[in-house]
C-alpha cells in the first residue's frame, strides 16, 4: 500500500487567524492527529507507549502551505511512509479540503525509550510493516529543500 487515509477532522473556529484562514500553527494539529493514527496502525501508538515507555519523537518537520483553508471545513489527511530503519521513520501527510490539496508535511520520527533516555530499535514486526508499506515511488514534493531560486 502506498498511502493511508486514517484521519479526517473539522477545523475549529479557535484555529483561525485574523483573516479568517486556518492559522499556520494549526495546520500541524490535524497532521499530528493523523500521525497518532499512523502510529497506532504500525503498533507504536499510545497503548505501545503505556506498555514499553517507548515513543516516536519528531525530530524534523517540513510543512508547505498550498491553498487556504477557511471555516467551516473538514480536512482529510492522506499519509505515506517514505522510508524507515530500525530507529527512524520518514513519513508524510497531505491535507485536503474537498478536492483542494491545501498543505503537505514531512516528518522524521525517532523511536525513543523514555525510561532509558536513548534511541531504541522498534519491534521487528513494526519494521517489517514499515518496509512493506512504504511508497514505491516518492511523490515529487517529498524531500524538497527550502531556498530561494537564483535569478540571473
Amino acid at each position: 500500500m502506498d498511502s493511508f487515509e486514517f484521519h479526517s477532522e473539522p477545523i475549529q473556529k479557535l484555529w483561525l487567524d485574523a483573516y479568517g484562514h486556518l492559522n499556520e500553527a494549526y495546520y500541524l494539529v490535524p497532521f499530528t492527529n493523523a500521525t497518532w493514527k499512523l502510529q497506532d496502525h504500525f503498533g507504536i501508538g499510545e497503548e505501545y507507549f503505556d506498555q514499553t515507555t517507548c515513543a516516536l519523537y519528531t525530530v524534523e518537520t517540513h510543512l508547505r502551505y498550498l491553498h487556504e483553508v477557511r471555516y467551516p471545513a473538514t480536512v482529510n489527511i492522506k499519509s505515506f511512509i517514505v522510508d524507515s530503519d530500525t530507529k527512524r521513520i520518514w513519513f508524510a501527510h497531505q491535507m485536503f479540503d474537498g478536492e483542494h490539496l491545501c498543505a503537505t508535511a514531512e516528518f522524521v520520527g525517532l523511536h525513543y525509550n523514555t525510561d532509558e533516555q536513548r534511541t531504541a530499535d522498534m519491534p521487528l514486526k513494526t519494521c517489517e510493516m514499515l518496509i512493506a508499506e512504504a511508497v514505491k515511488e516518492r511523490p515529487s514534493w517529498i524531500g524538497r529543500q527550502l531556498g530561494l531560486s537564483t535569478r540571473t
